[in-house]
């Protein structure tokens, strides 16, 4: 327990504290984004056909981005290292997999800017499986705690509100309202306890980098086997559509934006825990809303009271959010999940003082860091694929403020660039 306390001090729980809250913030404009060209459900394809792609673009980018980041050098010597953790990355790709393919339900359903603070309210699943499953919040002061119940509690009215919202309005997505927020609420159940795989691995020093690329193999193969049980098998319009491969470029940048994000809140899990990290970074509503309003004009025609509901609601669950995300974790909090990691050192016989220098950031360069020639042919191959899809790709015939756009994608690169300059500079990635 004192070996925690000795180890980081006031000083360091600030430190990462901040580091995670950062992470959780950039993770959260990149997740807001993530989800926009689900709006091409409306062009026709099928919600599996648009999980699939998007996953196929995730596949890419899981691969290519901790490649240029760390090389496959130092993955794979990871993977290597924590080999009982395997598993539970790719059940937690397969939660992920599902839950995103009911969130293209949802957007279909009710709308990106509603069906965003709906499957948001995963952040109150997360507290539960780490107070239970790694002892956050045991031990914390009576301030955190009210932080963090107080918060939760907006967060479950602000969903409701928005339910109600949506039920109550009048529009295109109004007569299909029920099953668009019930498939948010499943997304919302099984992304919160898909971070129970991501804690078990970072708080016993599995590199986040490292966790996705067998993270996306059960993404992959869970979306696949959905396409061919559910929406058509082998003679699905996926593959056989010409129109497919003027989509894909887009479904691809999606899921390309998802990886960005979600390297994000993986750093953030490692370093806040989730009961914090998913709140914070469920800020993406706050991103969603303004692509839903702002890019596509989803409240261009809502009327006044509906408008003041959404606003509201996602108010209030932003507000939820942010009270949970500073309760920084006392000593005390910080000696029960020490407790969690000695438990995963002896059920798997892991070496103690480099699983808790691995899981602070403190972990000194093994010298697997460098890169091979199959490195730089996997970034050639993936910018290859790419660049084939954009030149095929077409302009989505969907309403759009280009101007808007523009902005918001200015503000992903700005936001990626500065947080990862300082993720670097403070761990090296680690």
């Amino acid at each position: 327990m004192s070996r925690t306390v000795r180890m980081s001090g006031h000083a360091g729980l600030q430190s990462f504290h901040g580091l995670g809250v950062a992470c959780a913030l950039a993770a959260g404009v990149w997740l807001g984004a993530a989800e926009a060209p689900t709006k091409l459900v409306n062009s026709g394809l099928s919600p599996y056909a648009i999980s699939l792609c998007m996953v196929a673009g995730v596949f890419t980018a899981r691969w290519t981005v901790p490649t240029l980041l760390k090389g496959t050098r130092s993955v794979f010597a990871d993977l290597a290292g924590n080999r009982h953790l395997i598993p539970a990355a790719i059940l937690a790709g397969m939660l992920w997999a599902v839950a995103n393919t009911l969130t293209v339900f949802a957007i279909r359903d009710v709308g990106l800017t509603i069906a965003f603070p709906l499957w948001n309210t995963n952040s109150l699943v997360g507290i539960l499986w780490g107070r239970l499953l790694f002892g956050e919040l045991k031990g914390a002061s009576g301030k955190n705690i009210a932080k963090v119940v107080l918060g939760a509690l907006a967060i479950v009215a602000a969903a409701v509100l928005l339910g109600f919202s949506t039920i109550h309005s009048e529009g295109p997505h109004a007569g299909s309202a029920v099953g668009g927020i019930l498939a948010a609420a499943g997304a919302s159940l099984l992304w919160g306890t898909m971070y129970v795989p991501y804690r078990k691995a970072y708080i016993s020093g599995m590199n986040p980098l490292s966790f996705v690329t067998v993270f996306t193999i059960g993404e992959l193969a869970t979306v696949f086997t959905l396409v061919l049980a559910l929406d058509g098998g082998t003679k699905a319009a996926i593959f056989h559509s010409p129109e497919t491969k003027h989509l894909l470029f887009w479904l691809f940048l999606g899921g390309f934006a998802w990886v960005i994000g979600d390297l994000f809140q993986q750093f953030a899990t490692k370093y806040l825990g989730i009961g914090r990290a998913i709140p914070l970074s469920n800020t993406n509503q706050l991103w969603g809303l303004a692509w839903g309003a702002l890019v596509f004009g989803e409240l261009a025609h809502a009327d006044a009271a509906h408008r003041i509901m959404v606003g509201a609601g996602s108010l209030v669950m932003i507000l939820g959010a942010m009270a949970v995300s500073t309760a920084i974790a006392s000593d005390r909090e910080r000696s029960s999940t020490n407790a969690a990691l000695q438990r995963e050192c002896l059920r798997y016989g892991l070496d103690y003082d480099r699983a808790l220098r691995a899981g602070s950031g403190s972990q000194p360069d093994d010298g697997e860091d460098r890169r091979d020639w199959w490195d730089y042919a996997i970034l050639a191959a993936a910018a290859a694929v790419f660049v084939y899809l954009g030149w095929n790709a077409r302009v989505p015939a969907l309403s759009m403020n280009f101007g808007w756009l523009w902005a918001l994608a200015a503000i992903l690169v700005a936001t990626a660039l500065a947080c990862g300059w300082g993720l670097w500079k403070a761990t090296r990635f680690r």
